[in-house]
């Protein structure tokens, strides 16, 4: 039995979508699956149990990316073909079965919304499968010394998710203060490749001595695992703040030009905190502009996010 499932081109709906492909898993143990899906979101895919293939699908003119896929898989016959953006290729390709996913209107969480599509009887939270090799790399990036680890997402896909640098630098320095939740806390920066100017504000005003950098300087897989060593994950709305709530790591989101109740990191003890304007304020401002790569975070206090992570950790502490 073989299924071909269509994964999205960035990393955080690529995340959001691993619960299905697990699902799928766990109700047929012994298929064999072929993943598609953008060159940002491979290493999400890198380890998933049964995997024959994993098709890195480069955006091309003229949709020429969806007629490089049918080249590679015309001749292969599918039990089922999962397509979650709704590309309709599926129609030319050779499957008993065929789901096609066109997007929804729906204000429930994309989590939810997924776990609908396919009608499965329970929500599927989102799956991290890593190689061994990755999970060996992220033991030897910091000393297992006892310190509680914070770790920081000051990056995003699009400017206007950005929480300012220095606040950044702020609230983590406060929460591991003496007399902070995380105290005397080692402070990790992670980052995708290219992104290195946009964190730098953070790490500019954070302390050399308690602070490691790895923006820019680890793949998709050793960041997910290093992740799974850290205590609390602080970010701006993006894939790695999917990638944390993924590894199991407690994660509080940063929201503005966003919508927390579809994109929050999912899990129970997860939380977000958004600017004192709703995004339906934000998004509907004179001038707005999407193409615009200026923050519309300017209104998140350190004060409200530093609240915000005392009460998550409060609350997962309680757990």
């Amino acid at each position: 039995m073989r299924i071909l499932f269509i994964s999205a081109n960035r990393v955080g709906d690529a995340i959001l979508s691993t619960g299905l492909l697990n699902a799928l898993h766990a109700q047929f143990p012994k298929a064999r699956f072929t993943v598609a899906c953008g060159p940002a979101a491979v290493g999400v895919f890198e380890a998933v149990p049964n995997l024959d293939r994993l098709i890195v699908m480069e955006k091309k003119p003229w949709a020429g990316h969806w007629w490089e896929l049918w080249k590679k898989l015309a001749l292969t016959r599918f039990w089922l073909i999962v397509d979650l953006r709704g590309s309709g290729i599926g129609q030319f390709l050779l499957s008993r079965r065929r789901r096609s996913f066109s997007g929804s209107g729906s204000r429930l969480h994309k989590v939810i919304v997924l776990s609908n599509f396919l009608k499965l009887k329970d929500v599927v939270s989102p799956r991290l499968w890593l190689k061994d090799e990755a999970t060996k790399a992220a033991k030897k990036l910091w000393p297992d010394d006892g310190r509680p680890v914070l770790a920081l997402g000051p990056t995003a896909n699009w400017g206007g998710k950005i929480w300012p640098g220095a606040r950044f630098a702020e609230l983590a320095q406060r929460l591991t203060g003496e007399n902070g939740i995380l105290p005397n806390a080692r402070i990790v920066v992670f980052g995708g490749p290219g992104e290195e100017a946009l964190a730098a504000p953070a790490l500019g005003n954070l302390p050399a001595e308690h602070t490691l950098d790895f923006v820019g300087k680890l793949d998709l897989q050793t960041i997910g695992a290093a992740l799974k060593r850290c205590d609390f994950y602080i970010g701006n709305d993006s894939g790695l703040m999917h990638l944390a709530a993924a590894a199991g790591t407690l994660t509080l989101g940063l929201f503005g030009p966003s919508r927390e109740e579809i994109y929050g990191p999912w899990g129970e003890k997860n939380g977000a905190v958004r600017t004192d304007r709703s995004f339906e304020e934000i998004v509907g401002e004179k001038g707005y502009d999407h193409r615009s790569h200026d923050s519309r975070m300017l209104d998140l206090s350190v004060d409200k996010a530093q609240r915000a992570a005392e009460s998550v950790w409060k609350h997962a502490q309680e757990d």
